[in-house]
């Protein structure tokens, strides 16, 4: 089979293609024939070894894995005790720490992230359900415990976990400000955003408004500079792992006033978070946005449009 392979940190160009063996399921696995997989902001990250904490799960100088997290095939072929799943049964979720997503085949677990596609779902949707829900799920319903009638502020609401925290925020009953640039408005608005903030002709920081969760999804500003825009107990989360931010994560864990969160999302990923966004796409409550499809041998390519859209 076909995989991508990364030996090295550094641009989209350290990404290549290789023929490796394919891999034999174990006793509680399945072997998925992978149809789609996602490429996202934390590939690239991974991708790039930057932030620094990336390399703690890949090598501290030199990596040598196949990336990807996200996917979605048919089982091709069960380890001998499996029961949830059969051959030919459609599959989405997530490769979670181990990675492996981008190979024309995967072997999973069957008790972990993952579960079956419904049938007028495709494969590229059911990727793109898990890419930003996943991140937005975990960020909001267990880092923030948002509730309904909450106010929450989203930076970056037009990325994958903004788009997916817009309308998660909303099915959680919160009203909801999405900041993003003027191209991306209308998108934000057919999201649901109840107010909109067109970063480049304001700062948000600056309105004097406050929010109960600001959800940075893009990593592009800081709990310094958003500290004043929260409620007295109001959080601060991001998705960028800064060592400042896990400080602070730290620091103001103790603290009954206002919070800074950072989450290593992909590192909670279950099968009940699968399960959830799946019933949450089927009730029409969230749907993800598909910036567009390529084959496996752009990969490199693939990373190259991902961080012009970040």
């Amino acid at each position: 089979m076909r995989a991508v392979i990364q030996e090295a940190y550094g641009s989209a160009d350290v990404l290549h293609l290789k023929a490796v063996k394919r891999p034999t399921p174990a006793d509680d696995e399945v072997l998925i024939r992978v149809r789609a997989a996602a490429v996202t902001p934390s590939d690239c990250a991974f991708r790039k070894g930057d932030p620094f904490a990336t390399r703690l799960f890949n090598g501290l100088r030199r990596p040598k894995f196949t990336p990807g997290d996200l996917l979605a095939g048919e089982v091709e072929q069960v380890g001998k005790s499996v029961t949830m799943f059969k051959v030919g049964d459609r599959v989405f979720g997530s490769a979670g720490p181990k990675f492996g997503a981008h190979a024309e085949y995967k072997c999973l677990s069957e008790h972990g992230a993952l579960a079956r596609l419904p049938d007028d779902m495709s494969f590229e949707e059911g990727v793109a359900v898990c890419d930003g829900g996943m991140t937005a799920l975990h960020f909001l319903r267990e880092a923030a415990a948002l509730r309904p009638g909450q106010t929450l502020l989203v930076n970056g609401a037009s990325g994958s976990v903004g788009a997916a925290a817009i309308q998660l925020g909303k099915h959680f009953g919160a009203m909801v400000t999405g900041v993003c640039g003027r191209t991306n408005v209308g998108l934000v608005r057919s999201l649901g955003a109840d107010e909109i903030i067109d970063y480049t002709t304001t700062d948000f920081t600056r309105t004097g408004a406050t929010y109960d969760v600001i959800f940075d999804a893009v990593g592009k500003s800081t709990f310094g500079k958003c500290r004043a825009s929260l409620t007295p107990k109001g959080t601060y989360l991001t998705t960028e792992p800064s060592l400042r931010g896990l400080v602070l994560t730290a620091w103001t864990a103790k603290s009954w006033g206002k919070k800074a969160r950072v989450v290593f999302a992909w590192l909670s990923q279950s099968k009940e978070k699968v399960m959830k966004l799946r019933e949450l796409w089927q009730v029409g409550a969230y749907t993800p946005v598909i910036d567009s499809v390529q084959p496996i041998e752009r990969v490199a390519d693939a990373h190259r449009l991902c961080r012009t859209r970040a």
